[in-house]
């Protein structure tokens, strides 16, 4: 690199071992790249400017990083509350799973759940409503379901519209936008 007398910057071609050019140079670019000028002219306030956009940008950093932790705190917390929730189920299918019963457990059924005097647990096909006189304290009512799970009755709704959409989703597959391999 080199300043002319005109205090323009000309720049000369690297060359390459064997002698020739590394990058071609484009007919309409002449030699001048910068004025020698402009470059060295500096002004008082250049450094503060410089300096406050060096502040400025490490605010957008510090906000932009801040934002996307809180972004990931709150994936966090979600998943926290959705493995509670698993936690509790798994829980409260065990109990069912293991109560006392004298028949056999079929999918798609209703049981009712009951807790003895004596603390053990069993389930009966009968709600409280039918029994005459209910000797044992209720739980609840709950239907096993094909994949051997329980749902509270009280969730049976939400969950057959839950499963219609996902029936309905499954059958209009060929709707679907294809995966790139």
């Amino acid at each position: 690199m080199a300043v002319c007398k005109n205090g323009t910057v000309s720049v000369e071609q690297p060359t390459s071992s064997s002698g020739g050019l590394l990058v071609e140079p484009a007919e309409s670019v002449s030699g001048q790249l910068v004025s020698a000028k402009s470059v060295h002219r500096r002004t008082p306030t250049d450094l503060v400017e410089l300096a406050q956009e060096v502040n400025k940008a490490n605010t957008f950093v510090r906000a932009t990083a801040h934002s996307k932790l809180q972004q990931i705190a709150d994936q966090i917390h979600f998943l926290q509350d959705q493995a509670r929730q698993v936690l509790e189920t798994a829980v409260q299918d065990g109990d069912l799973h293991n109560a006392k019963c004298n028949f056999k457990k079929r999918p798609g059924m209703i049981y009712h759940f009951y807790r003895k005097e004596d603390g053990s647990t069993f389930l009966s096909m009968l709600s409280p409503v039918e029994w005459t006189s209910c000797p044992h304290a209720p739980i609840g009512s709950y239907k096993l379901e094909f994949d051997m799970s329980w749902t509270p009755v009280e969730k049976m709704e939400k969950r057959s519209q839950d499963m219609a959409l996902i029936n309905k989703l499954l059958q209009e597959k060929t709707n679907l936008p294809a995966l790139a391999n």
